[in-house]
């Protein structure tokens, strides 16, 4: 195996997914992909088994370093998971997942470097997807949650009076409430109820069905409005979208639009692949 291939993955709350990168087009190998489901109520010992299987199953370079993209909160420096009553994975809070990966996977690794994945999917769209032409950008990937990455020159800034706190979708408040109560998975399935997922809701408002729509179009116009102001303060000409529910794009672009007034609104060009090539680019040691 070639040694400009770089090894990574991109953990979320229902998959993992791992693949090779080629450091010469940062693009992902064809044919390099191998995923596998994973339940966040799982327990530890079943979830980094899940993990280590996929990874192994890629066939990376011997004493390869590894790009591992992970949500929050996680300590990435030190590889230890910090969940703990977020609703996904709260079985490795305090795990060294770190240790866990490396001692697992097959061929070893020579170290395992982790970044969050939504700034691992900045970066990939910033390396060769859709904030290509801008220089400064916001990130958003919608999936069980909602995270954020704010870009500029191709270096993430979670820092300084222009972004919030950490740059974190997470911690913004809406009418006093975290933006996640208004606009994730699991906010939109609960104003909606029906025991159906976003994928069904989204199926019946492009069937007319007024309630379905209401509930999309309040949740995605919520979120632009409370991305504006920052947005604007950091001086972000464009706005990328990528995660499950950027699948349903026309309904989410037109109330997404409407609420943040104002910058370019593209969808990620990248798709699945753009926190893999982010986790890429940690583990070339390009950010931290």
């Amino acid at each position: 195996m070639s040694r400009d291939m770089v090894p990574v993955m991109d953990i979320g709350g229902t998959h993992v997914t791992a693949a090779l990168v080629s450091v010469d087009r940062q693009a992902v190998v064809d044919d390099s992909r191998r995923s596998r489901e994973l339940d966040g109520s799982w327990s530890a010992a079943a979830l980094l088994a899940e993990l280590v299987a996929c990874a192994s199953s890629v066939g990376a370079p011997v004493d390869a370093t590894w790009g591992v993209a992970v949500p929050g909160p996680f300590d990435y420096t030190d590889g230890i998971a910090r969940y703990h009553d977020v609703g996904k994975f709260d079985a490795l809070s305090g795990v060294d997942v770190g240790k866990a990966l490396a001692a697992g996977i097959s061929p070893a690794p020579r170290s395992v470097a982790f970044l969050n994945d939504a700034h691992a999917f900045a970066l990939g769209e910033w390396a060769g997807g859709s904030m290509s032409g801008h220089d400064r950008a916001l990130a958003l990937t919608l999936g069980t949650g909602i995270g954020s990455a704010f870009v500029s020159a191709g270096a993430i800034v979670d820092t300084g009076p222009s972004v919030p706190l950490e740059g974190r979708a997470d911690l913004l408040l809406i009418d006093g409430h975290p933006l996640e109560e208004t606009v994730s998975r699991r906010a939109i399935l609960a104003r909606y109820g029906d025991s159906v997922d976003v994928a069904e809701t989204a199926a019946r408002a492009r069937s007319g069905e007024s309630r379905a729509g209401d509930v999309l179009r309040d949740a995605f116009f919520a979120l632009g409005l409370a991305f504006r102001p920052w947005v604007a303060r950091f001086g972000a000409t464009v706005v990328v979208v990528g995660g499950s529910m950027a699948d349903s794009w026309d309904l989410v672009e037109p109330p997404l639009s409407a609420g943040l007034d104002g910058p370019a609104l593209r969808r990620s060009a990248l798709g699945a692949d753009a926190p893999l090539v982010g986790a890429a680019i940690r583990a070339q040691g390009g950010v931290r």
